[in-house]
């Protein structure tokens, strides 16, 4: 694993790094090692076991951030699975429940991920139109990590990490 996790001083998830970034931060005196992995980094002096999560030894202030509707954070809400067929895929399009010719806006509550097969079939109709059923109803996440949307769900998937990611019911639900 080349990527780090960064904890601010009271633990809080702050940021996905690289491990040369950790390192550096390690050296500095910035940071301190909270979790090791399995590997070592080398130095010129010997090495030492490679670290998997970080905390930074200084309170970084930040205020709360909004999520905000992307691409990104739509296909990271739905899990990188369609909607409509439920075929899980990192090629997805992101579809508009109600097209916008039809008034649907740019909201959470009228975009989903889909897999283009879906999209071309469902084209610019309602879900009813096409005889389509969605997979659960979207809507806006009500829980606000510090970690973007996207880099959240990918830090779930790190088990070493899941002790120090804060636990949303509503994610819990999104996966069922």
């Amino acid at each position: 694993m080349k990527e780090v996790l960064v904890l601010n001083q009271n633990f809080e998830p702050l940021n996905i790094c690289s491990m040369r970034r950790a390192v550096t931060l390690l050296m500095l005196g910035k940071a301190e090692m909270v979790q090791v992995n399995d590997h070592r980094v080398m130095t010129i002096t010997g090495g030492f076991e490679a670290p998997s999560v970080v905390r930074l030894r200084y309170g970084v202030r930040r205020p709360l951030p909004q999520i905000r509707v992307s691409r990104r954070a739509v296909l990271a809400r739905d899990r990188y699975t369609c909607q409509y067929c439920g075929h899980t895929s990192r090629d997805l399009t992101v579809d508009h429940v109600v097209p916008r010719r039809r008034g649907g806006g740019d909201s959470w509550e009228n975009l989903v991920a889909c897999c283009r097969r879906c999209n071309l079939h469902k084209s610019d109709r309602t879900p009813n139109q096409a005889n389509m059923k969605l997979a659960r109803k979207p809507r806006r996440p009500n829980y606000i990590p510090y970690l973007s949307l996207a880099q959240y769900v990918k830090a779930l998937s790190h088990e070493p990490w899941r002790d120090y990611l804060p636990i949303f019911e509503d994610l819990e639900m999104m996966e069922a």
